[in-house]
């Protein structure tokens, strides 16, 4: 599908990024990234400064298996959870990144969110 804007040809959306920095708002990334994996899209989530205590929530398992999922580890480390990555469903210890792996993230992808 491609959606014409001023006689140019734009390629429909097929992959969303989602940065998130705050400790707040986890019911809507998880409805959100549920809703666009279930459209089809490749969904990419990037947990960064207060972001990653989401990790820790009960609801974070949601996101398991609908999209990659990337946490920044000097905010993982900041925030006192060092030694706790074993306990955030759905990631290897290659999801802990740095801060370029963010910008690969948002590189690639066809729309970005912020939370």
């Amino acid at each position: 599908m491609v959606i014409s804007q001023n006689k140019a040809a734009i390629p429909a959306t097929d992959s969303l990024a989602i940065l998130v920095s705050t400790d707040k708002h986890l019911d809507h990334v998880v409805n959100l990234t549920t809703a666009a994996f279930a459209k089809g899209k490749k969904v990419s989530l990037f947990f960064t400064g207060k972001g990653v205590l989401l990790t820790m929530k009960p609801k974070f398992k949601e996101l398991a298996g609908k999209a990659e999922l990337i946490i920044c580890d000097a905010s993982f480390r900041a925030s006192g959870l060092h030694g706790r990555e074993h306990e955030v469903p759905g990631v290897t210890m290659n999801a802990f990144s740095t801060q370029a792996r963010n910008a690969e993230m948002l590189e690639r992808a066809d729309r970005h969110l912020v939370f």
